[in-house]
């Protein structure tokens, strides 16, 4: 039995890694914002799983966090393996007019967010010297781009973060996996432009993103590898994009 941790899924890529990743042997426990949507997920996916736990957290708030993992204790619970994956865009404008508010939101979820629920999870992984830390950061983490650097720094962030924490952890059997995709076709271009279509729409246009199904069967591999096998750093992106910038649009 293995449990795994998934933050940000009540939908996207974190549903996608949720329904991927349920089985007869795999306790669930399934965190977001949106408390209505993981409990239609719950309900889909409980003949699958043996078992779902879900709770309403806010990863920008160390508290929201700390109760989660107080209750997961109380309950005997403890997490093997860790999908960070609640983060978001927001805006595209150059620093100079950037909105200030939303900086702080993607500081706050992408980087500390991601930072909360990793030290709160390696308590248990580092006292039972067994785990797996799946990161998702993006190919934006590698290649910034103009009118994105703000939220291209904090994915940048989850890359070192992730080879960081693997050196210190070299001397555990506890696993660091940074996942990058590039453009994947989920609701991260509708929130980023907080619900015009036409421009989210527009982010996909003459090109096949990948889905949210592709980045989830890319963590189920990494996870699935054998103990003395570490997958430091995956970049997957649709076929004709080549990095964040270079695209070829039909």
């Amino acid at each position: 039995m293995r449990t795994i941790l998934i933050t940000g899924a009540s939908s996207g890529i974190g549903k996608a890694c949720a329904e991927k990743l349920s089985s007869a042997e795999t306790q669930l426990i399934l965190c977001s914002r949106n408390i209505d949507k993981l409990q239609n997920l719950k309900n889909k996916l409980e003949s699958k799983a043996a078992s779902i736990s879900i709770y309403k957290v806010d990863v920008q708030k160390m508290d929201s966090v700390e109760a989660m993992f107080k209750d997961l204790a109380e309950g005997g619970i403890n997490v093997d393996i860790l999908v960070n994956n609640a983060g978001l865009a927001l805006g595209l404008s150059d620093v100079e007019n950037g909105d200030i508010s939303d900086w702080d939101m993607m500081i706050d979820t992408n980087i500390k967010g991601l930072l909360y629920v990793t030290k709160l999870s390696l308590r248990h992984m580092v006292k039972n010297n067994f785990g797996h830390i799946v990161n998702m950061g993006s190919i934006a983490g590698i290649y910034a781009y103009p009118k994105g650097a703000v939220y291209a720094a904090t994915k940048s962030a989850v890359k070192f973060i992730s080879d960081g924490l693997r050196k210190e952890l070299v001397d555990k059997n506890i696993k660091v996996t940074n996942i990058q995709p590039g453009l994947v076709e989920t609701n991260f271009s509708n929130v980023r432009f907080r619900g015009d279509l036409e421009r989210a729409n527009d982010v996909y246009r003459g090109i096949k993103p990948l889905t949210a199904d592709d980045v989830a069967d890319t963590v189920s591999y990494v996870i699935s590898m054998p103990q003395h096998v570490q997958i430091c750093e995956i970049t997957i992106t649709p076929l004709h994009q080549a990095s964040v910038d270079v695209v070829y649009r039909e």
